[in-house]
């Protein structure tokens, strides 16, 4: 059955057929590399979001937080860079609080909190596009690629006096192939894509808390 193994059907595959499969394991392979790195990201996004909360309910002086972040002295992670951006609008009110109010000192942070948190959101979601697109085209590009083996595979029997089981398999063999390759593009990226916009998800719904819990802070401090 050697004739049957993969690398020789895929060997025998037509010109098309073959450039599905490439474009396949193409797509598969950037599927794989934005996996990893999303992995390794969303990873430390977690770890460094619950180290800043510990570190900020725990350590109730903004300032000294505020200056080690600033100074680089630990990992601020994307919940600090939030809570940086805030604190850093909010003291430059406070120093132009002859021309600005309480209230107005509040918003300029929320809102800017509002912007850094919608930046982190964005770099974190980075590559799922790529994700959801091959999950959702691998399949239909492996079955085009089967579509067009298998009109190969029985127009080949024209020239067959007498068709065979024999004679027809290979080709049909060939052309699944590439549904094959589809699927194996696809599953990965599907459950990838679906793990990581659900943590994306409850990473946004800390962030929204901390952005509205730490207005309310800076609200009740400038009273």
């Amino acid at each position: 059955m050697n004739e049957l193994s993969i690398l020789s059907l895929i060997a025998q595959a037509s010109p098309l057929v073959k450039l599905v499969m490439a474009l396949l394991v193409l797509m598969s392979l950037m599927s794989w590399t934005i996996i990893f790195r999303k992995l390794f990201g969303l990873t430390s996004a977690r770890r460094t979001t619950r180290s800043f909360e510990s570190d900020f309910w725990k350590d109730r002086d903004l300032g000294s937080l505020y200056q080690q972040i600033r100074e680089g002295d630990r990992g601020a992670g994307p919940l600090g860079r939030i809570f940086e951006s805030g604190m850093s609008e909010y003291l430059k009110g406070r120093q132009q609080k002859d021309h600005l109010d309480n209230r107005t000192m509040v918003d300029n942070a929320r809102r800017a909190m509002r912007a850094s948190t919608q930046r982190e959101l964005d770099q974190l979601e980075s590559g799922l596009g790529m994700l959801a697109t091959t999950g959702s085209v691998s399949p239909y590009i492996g079955l085009f690629g089967t579509v067009w083996g298998i009109m190969n595979a029985f127009r080949g029997l024209a020239n067959v006096e007498q068709a065979t089981l024999a004679s027809v398999a290979p080709g049909i063999a060939e052309a699944l192939v590439a549904t094959a390759i589809g699927l194996f593009a696809a599953i990965p990226a599907v459950v990838a894509y679906n793990r990581f916009a659900n943590t994306i998800d409850r990473l946004t719904g800390r962030f929204d808390s901390f952005v509205e819990e730490f207005s309310n802070i800076l609200q009740r401090q400038t009273r």
